[in-house]
């Protein structure tokens, strides 16, 4: 039941505040994201995963919010494999159309192409099921390097050349594809295991070459031996490491900004979807778009519309608790559909009572008779609850009430920073408060003021009243003329 406190402003009483937890529901976002099958990876992989830069985020937000940015993942793991696969393909086009290259062994370039082609198709296929565990990722990433890495080496078989002769292959260039690719997933970790994985592979490609060298003399500080001979320049590999390394840190510095705004992003987009869980629609859009919310108050003239159920205080007292609730979920559901279809905004909840505004929010040129039409609505629509099956036949025929007026209200911020709430204040909300109340003593169901009446007319209201003018004495306000829009049940 509410309780008006005499300042235009309707209140709770204390025996209601427990219906103010029907507007807290499990988060929606993420939902598809949490239904997709996982594979759990080795617990030495997991905690590798937890302890590199950025791994952490998952145990900090909000399951929604890692929900949103697990579907962001997958779809960039998608966009990944996608592009890997044309890589890939056009690699093998190439070589396919290249004139055959002098050299006396076997050539192992079509078996890795083929190898490569099949675990990419795989990796596609498993991402297109679902999403890729990191240790998966990890395991693509080394097998990458592993291939590429081999396929250098074979050069210097294929060629019948001293070890060293792979050290100069153009193909080292294919590193920096690796580490690019990876950004594609906009998450810096895999960006550093594969930088990290390329400079360990050469190093270990450099390691050979140092470690097959019997004479000795592989190894020179003449830069134009080294550019004309089979020789191997120290200085000339570390540039290389340098380069993946510094690659691979910019990458990471990028992404590792770029992660930050996508959690910010994805945090606010779900806490703006959230909004209009809480908010009408029209409400959240305004808080949304608004540089400061404490600044959008407006006058407009508006109407005000209050619902409530009778003896629903002394109901809910020898209901169970979830009857209770149930009963105040369906009856809330059934009239905000009402309210929104005419065009009203549902202002707040109040136990079993609800105040929605028509115009307050947005202009209407016919607020007065969006309001009195879900009215009507309303006490049409509840007539038919008994018949129900579900938890609305508990309540007593004629159990709801509901009173409309129209006038000038003052829509905007009330609270300070810490905690603020859209509402609508004025004459109106309070005579509204009143009149819902005024419904028992009158012996009606739904009220309005012979001015509200007569602007919803104007506005192309045409429902027959049920019930007659009258002149009552408003509590606080003094004699206003009246209309029954809906009698005795």
């Amino acid at each position: 039941m509410t309780q008006d406190t005499g300042d235009g402003r309707p209140q709770t009483r204390q025996a209601d505040a427990p219906n103010q937890s029907t507007q807290i529901a499990a988060p929606a976002a993420g939902q598809v994201t949490a239904a997709r099958r996982r594979i759990s990876p080795p617990a030495w992989i997991a905690r590798l995963s937890e302890r590199l830069p950025n791994g952490r985020y998952k145990q900090v937000l909000p399951p929604p919010v890692v929900a949103r940015i697990g579907e962001q993942e997958w779809s960039s793991e998608l966009l990944m494999r996608i592009i890997q696969l044309g890589i890939v393909s056009a690699f093998g086009l190439l070589y396919l159309l290249s004139p055959p290259t002098a050299g006396t062994g076997v050539s192992l370039v079509p078996y890795i192409l083929v190898i490569y082609l099949t675990l990419t198709l795989i990796g596609l296929a498993w991402s297109w099921r679902m999403r890729l565990p990191d240790w998966a990722s990890y395991g693509s990433i080394v097998f990458d390097i592993s291939l590429l890495m081999l396929l250098m080496w074979s050069f210097h078989q294929q060629y019948d050349q001293p070890t060293s002769f792979y050290l100069k292959a153009p193909t080292f260039l294919y590193l920096f594809i690796f580490i690019a690719l990876r950004a594609l997933r906009f998450d810096p970790k895999f960006v550093l295991v594969t930088g990290a994985a390329a400079i360990a592979g050469w190093v270990f490609m450099v390691g050979i070459v140092l470690v097959t060298d019997e004479t000795g003399t592989i190894v020179t500080r003449d830069y134009v031996r080294y550019l004309t001979s089979n020789s191997l320049l120290v200085g000339a590999e570390v540039d290389k490491l340098i380069s993946v390394a510094l690659v691979t840190a910019v990458l990471y510095v990028t992404l590792y900004r770029g992660r930050a705004l996508l959690v910010q992003a994805v945090s606010q987009s779900v806490a703006a979807a959230n909004l209009s869980r809480f908010f009408d629609e029209s409400v959240a859009s305004k808080i949304k778009a608004a540089d400061d919310v404490l600044s959008q108050s407006v006058r407009r003239q508006a109407a005000v519309l209050f619902v409530d159920l009778r003896g629903f205080t002394e109901l809910a007292g020898r209901l169970e608790p979830q009857q209770v609730m149930d009963i105040l979920g369906a009856y809330q559901h059934r009239v905000i559909s009402i309210v929104r279809t005419q065009g009203g905004v549902i202002d707040k909840f109040m136990g079993d009572g609800i105040m929605a505004t028509f115009g307050a929010t947005e202009e209407s040129p016919a607020y007065a008779a969006d309001a009195l039409r879900a009215v009507d609505a309303i006490i049409a629509d509840s007539s038919t609850w008994q018949s129900d099956a579900g938890a609305l036949s508990l309540l007593p025929a004629g159990s709801v009430a509901a009173a409309a007026t129209a006038g000038t209200v003052i829509f905007g911020t009330v609270g300070d920073e810490s905690r603020l709430e859209m509402t609508v204040i004025g004459p109106a909300v309070n005579l509204a408060a009143k009149l819902e109340k005024l419904n028992k003593a009158i012996g009606c169901r739904a009220l309005t003021t012979t001015e509200a009446y007569d602007v919803a007319c104007e506005q192309g209201y045409s429902a027959a009243r049920s019930g007659p003018s009258l002149s009552w004495a408003v509590e606080g306000i003094g004699e206003r003329d009246l209309v029954v829009l809906h009698g005795r049940i």
